[in-house]
């Protein structure tokens, strides 16, 4: 066990001073009173001595003691025991089984001869039941008797309160309000004496060892336990601490908190009483007195006094700390907190915890020195000061003084090793990002961010980008030629951007892409610049790089205009006619863009429409004419073209057709002749000069898409007519006929058809189209009757409402007023409303309500 020095042994009373050359005169017993020093010799005198104590450098400190008189007690026995009761400027002295009241200063006996006899010892009750100011409640064990005695102590009286009897003879004794704690013959006891319930504690010998009997605190007391064991119990009888260890032999036991001191024939041990560990060892022979009088602890031998001077416990824990002693400093500094004032304390346990932290630390115990910076509220720049130039340099930060540690740098903390170097690093880090966020770090988020990109850089980290993309408060200046000195270009251009500074940002991000500098953190950094111009509000940035972006690739590069948000196309930030003139170079993205205005946003101008035609003919054209076989499968910039011209209205039909005519393209051919309302023109094209049947009908379901059933049967019965025309030379055309009756039966006049059908074609070839013409014919009368037998139930209900009007007679006199103007009625003719109301005609028409009386109501 390492000691630690909690207290100082000084001399209070050297021996000349007190007894002078009487070498048969020994000292029996103390008590200290403020500076008030008494000592009870063994031929019965009393010595009242004043102390005073000068404070030293080291933290201890010296007495000087003043003898003031001493006084004989007119018996021939030692002085027993010396009690103090400053209330009553009155000092208890026990010689010869008798207590005796003398005043403290005088040392004579009081005037009344006020007397205890018959007793062996004595304790003060130092948490007294009564209220009374000016008495002292003592607790009295008899000499003969097997009874324990309570009195009440005045200034010049004495008055026995209660009397309790015991099983065995008590031989010690300490009070706290109605509990006594007892050491009888054999055992300890718990006694209420208001009650007289009793708890036993635990067994002893008294013939083997002296018991003793301490309170320490309220309603708790020390005890000498078997084994050489100091015990603590409650007056519940249990105990809320461990045992300290300590001599087997001890004579004598003080409480100076958070410590407990022993006395045996040859040292005086200090125990905590916070982990019950030793940590003091005093060599003392031949003391036989511990007493604590008032937070002084005053040990004596027989020939002088002593006092035990406790060195302050910040010092003491201070010197914990700089044995790397790290949990028995918090043990004791948490345990100070009953002995110094709130506010004083929380400062000072702070410090000790953020000290405690920094030892952890240098012993590369993160976790736990990452849970004492916290709890100590640690300001973490004194932990970031610690790893040269991670503070930015406008920081006005200063170390704390006196220091946390000893450590100018982490270079010294970690003597140069460069692993135990990177995990302290990577310690910062961590810790770093989990604070970043918490209240601890308003007022310097500066520092801790700018610090943290640092550590990122440095650390080659990807947390570097997350930082930077989300909000910081990096310094522009110093994280900038951080950035740049460890060559980390992309995170340099977010660092930009988030400082609104996005032309800096992509002109670097550029250079990257150029190869001007080296920086692979993002291999899709070309896409990466597209995409946040995309976003860019700023169209001076975006025109100036437009054509870098197009030259690099027309596909990605034109998404800068075609992905733009939402809210921007709306609004039409940029104008389609410039974007498009800026395209003129860059075929492959002026196509884009126009589909994009085209087809995604659905602008509706013809000039757009045209000239998307124009490009996708354009190219169908160039690869007809580079490639060496006629193949007749439509590409996909074909199938585009197609899809355009049948679903725009707005192209230049005339120009598109002058220009398809003559270029192979029958398909687009007849879907302009069809927009131009050239049906007959457009089928013969499919029909005849490409044989595309299917095509075909496709042609007659999207021209009529959209319009009425009469023009989608008009266009179906042109292909039928076309089909029968062709007569027995064309048997394919025949079949074609066959299938489009059978397909698309309701979309045919059956009556019509019957007479164009040959006469030779049997009832089974079209039966499909029979069917189907019949049910489509059920279906039409069977609607109408439907919808005719709606119409009469409603007509009859109409009826119904209208003989039920009739059936009710009304009076019409030229007595009866128009409820509207107040006049009578002139004529016959009136108007009637549902609420009973009559007025004239005239007025009805010039009302748009009902008359008010006698209810509101409609008109009819």
């Amino acid at each position: 066990m390492m000691n630690i020095k909690a207290f100082t042994l000084v001399s209070a009373v050297e021996r000349e001073l007190l007894m002078g050359d009487k070498e048969r005169v020994n000292i029996e017993c103390v008590e200290c009173c403020g500076r008030n020093l008494y000592v009870g010799t063994s031929d019965c005198f009393v010595y009242h001595f004043l102390l005073e104590e000068k404070a030293l450098p080291a933290g201890t400190a010296a007495f000087k003691a003043t003898k003031q008189l001493h006084r004989h007690l007119g018996f021939k026995k030692p002085v027993s025991e010396l009690r103090a009761a400053s209330a009553l400027d009155r000092l208890l002295v026990l010689c010869d089984s008798c207590i005796s009241l003398v005043g403290m200063r005088s040392l004579e006996p009081v005037p009344s001869g006020a007397r205890i006899k018959g007793a062996s010892t004595f304790a003060l009750n130092e948490n007294p039941v009564g209220g009374d100011p000016f008495c002292v409640e003592v607790c009295i064990l008899s000499v003969k008797r097997r009874t324990i005695q309570v009195f009440l102590v005045y200034e010049d009286r004495v008055q026995i309160v209660k009397e309790v009897s015991t099983p065995e003879q008590p031989l010690a004794v300490a009070v706290d309000g109605h509990f006594l704690c007892l050491a009888l013959s054999t055992q300890y006891i718990i006694l209420n004496y208001s009650t007289g319930l009793s708890q036993d504690l635990f067994p002893y010998c008294s013939e083997e060892k002296r018991p003793i009997v301490k309170r320490i605190g309220r309603q708790e007391f020390l005890l000498a336990g078997p084994g050489g064991l100091g015990m603590f119990a409650t007056v519940a009888g249990i105990s809320q601490r461990a045992p300290v260890h300590w001599s087997e032999n001890v004579i004598g036991a003080a409480v100076c908190f958070p410590y407990v001191l022993a006395l045996d024939s040859e040292f005086i041990t200090v125990h905590s009483m916070l982990d019950q560990q030793q940590k003091q060892t005093l060599p003392f022979r031949e003391g036989h007195i511990l007493q604590d009088c008032e937070g002084r602890v005053i040990v004596a031998t027989s020939k002088g006094v002593y006092i035990l001077v406790p060195l302050p416990l910040e010092r003491q824990i201070q010197d914990l700390l700089a044995s790397r002693r790290v949990e028995e400093a918090l043990v004791l500094a948490r345990g100070a907190r009953r002995n110094i004032p709130k506010e004083k304390f929380q400062v000072m346990y702070r410090r000790v915890l953020q000290q405690a932290g920094f030892i952890q630390f240098a012993q590369l115990q993160f976790l736990e020195a990452k849970e004492l910076f916290r709890s100590g509220q640690l300001d973490v720049r004194e932990l970031i000061s610690l790893h040269p130039f991670l503070l930015p340099t406008s920081s006005s930060f200063t170390r704390a003084h006196p220091p946390l540690h000893e450590y100018a740098d982490l270079n010294q903390l970690t003597q140069g090793d460069q692993e135990k170097m990177a995990k302290c690093k990577r310690f910062l880090m961590n810790y770093l990002n989990e604070v970043r966020s918490t209240e601890v770090t308003n007022g310097y988020k500066e520092d801790i961010d700018t610090a943290l990109l640092k550590l990122y850089a440095e650390a080659d980290h990807d947390s570097l980008l997350d930082l930077l993309v989300t909000e910081n408060f990096c310094l522009l200046t110093d994280s900038a030629a951080w950035l740049e000195k460890h060559r980390k270009y992309f995170a340099l251009g977010l660092l930009y951007h988030y400082n609104n500074q996005d032309a800096a940002a992509v002109q670097l991000w550029v250079n990257i892409v150029n190869g001007d500098v080296q920086d692979a953190t993002r291999a899709d950094l070309y896409e990466y610049v597209v995409d946040f111009l995309t976003s860019c509000p700023d169209q001076q940035l975006v025109w100036t790089y437009a054509d870098w972006m197009l030259q690099r690739s027309e596909e990605v590069g034109v998404q800068v205009f075609t992905k733009r948000p939402l809210d921007e196309q709306q609004k039409n930030s940029f104008n389609p006619d410039d974007v498009i003139g800026c395209l003129k170079k860059y075929p492959k993205a002026l196509v884009k863009y126009l589909e994009h205005l085209v087809v995604d946003r659905s602008v509706q101008k013809e000039e757009y429409h045209t000239h998307l035609a124009v490009l996708y003919l354009e190219e169908v054209l160039r690869q007809r004419a580079a490639s060496s076989c006629s193949n007749t499968t439509a590409t996909e910039t074909q199938t585009k073209l197609r899809r355009l011209l049948q679903k725009s209205d707005l192209y230049r039909v005339h120009f598109l057709i002058e220009r398809i005519r003559g270029a192979g393209l029958p398909v687009e051919r007849a879907i302009l002749h069809g927009k131009l309302g050239e049906h007959e023109q457009a089928l013969q094209v499919l029909v005849h000069e490409l044989g595309d049947t299917a095509a075909a009908e496709d042609y007659c379901l999207w021209s009529s898409e959209g319009r009425d059933a009469a023009c989608r049967q008009r266009l179906f019965h042109t292909l039928l007519t076309m089909y029968l025309q062709a007569g027995p030379v064309a048997p394919e055309l025949a079949m074609a006929a066959v299938d489009l009756l059978n397909r698309h039966a309701v979309e045919f006049d059956a009556a019509q058809v019957l007479q164009l059908l040959p006469g030779s074609w049997s009832v089974q070839l079209l039966r499909p189209f029979l069917t189907g013409a019949v049910r489509g014919s059920i279906h039409a009368r069977r609607t109408v009757q439907v919808a005719l037998g709606l119409a009469r139930s409603e007509n009859l209900l109409y009826a119904a409402d209208k003989m039920k009007l009739r059936g009710s007679a009304i009076r019409l006199s030229d007595q009866k007023l128009c409820q509207l103007c107040q006049h009578p009625f002139a004529e016959p003719a009136f108007v009637r409303y549902p609420n009973g109301g009559l007025v004239h005609p005239h007025c009805a028409a010039s009302r748009h309500r009902a008359p008010s009386s006698p209810s509101p109501g409609t008109r009819t």
